[in-house]
């Protein structure tokens, strides 16, 4: 069985299209944990009313990684995704991410190409090389149970590339599947966001300027780096 774990802050306008695409999935052997982590919109009442199995969980707003790992305690499946609730998964995704594991059992976890709006993030085979320069592979990954070390609930950015790089560290890698399945829809505030790629490579702090977003995102950045002595 596949758990589906999925932690919604304010996502009320988002989290049933999310859920409709999880049970329209060709493979159906899953359960879905949602916890709601602090929402005040009508998430409470969206999942009361909602007409498939779920597990909901309530907990006091305490960050993205704390509620991946409360549902993550719940869990009953021998294998776990964690989607935000911005996401549509493809009808595909749950088999051909499951099948990506049991042709490779040396991987720890399955991951693949995805949309981010009308953006293509077209992504490419492992690579530890890789993954130590740059946050490639997105938290929607189907990971195998046995070998999930757990979200580091100090970490505030960049959750995913803290996760991978932790996992590589104990010999962990992933597999890689090239197809697009799954879509993560863009909004002004919540776990997603992106900016263009040329949009790092700019000395903006040169032509003194200051973009929010990517001050942020250098935090981040260097936060991971320092905490797995990256150069």
């Amino acid at each position: 069985m596949i758990s589906i774990i999925i932690p919604t802050y304010q996502h009320g306008d988002s989290l049933k299209e999310c859920l409709d695409a999880i049970y329209a999935q060709s493979y159906t052997d899953f359960e879905v944990i949602v916890v709601n982590d602090g929402s005040t919109d009508n998430t409470a009442n969206l999942l009361k009313e909602y007409k498939n199995p779920i597990n909901a969980i309530y907990q006091e707003n305490s960050g993205a990684n704390s509620a991946r790992n409360r549902g993550y305690r719940e869990a009953k499946g021998e294998y776990l995704l964690f989607c935000d609730a911005d996401l549509i998964a493809n009808p595909e995704m749950l088999v051909k991410m499951k099948n990506a594991l049991k042709n490779n059992p040396e991987a720890a976890y399955s991951y693949c190409d995805f949309m981010w709006g009308i953006k293509a993030f077209k992504l490419f085979p492992f690579s530890a090389e890789e993954l130590k320069t740059k946050n490639y592979i997105h938290t929607t990954s189907l990971i195998r149970r046995e070998l999930f070390p757990g979200f580091d609930e100090s970490v505030e950015r960049l959750q995913d590339w803290d996760l991978w790089l932790t996992m590589m560290e104990s010999g962990r890698i992933g597999t890689y599947i090239p197809e697009t399945l799954f879509t993560v829809k863009p909004r002004k505030s919540g776990m997603s966001g992106w900016l263009p790629s040329v949009a790092y490579k700019i000395p903006w702090k040169k032509l003194g300027i200051k973009i929010k977003r990517l001050e942020t995102f250098r935090e981040a950045e260097e936060i991971i780096r320092k905490k797995h002595s990256l150069n």
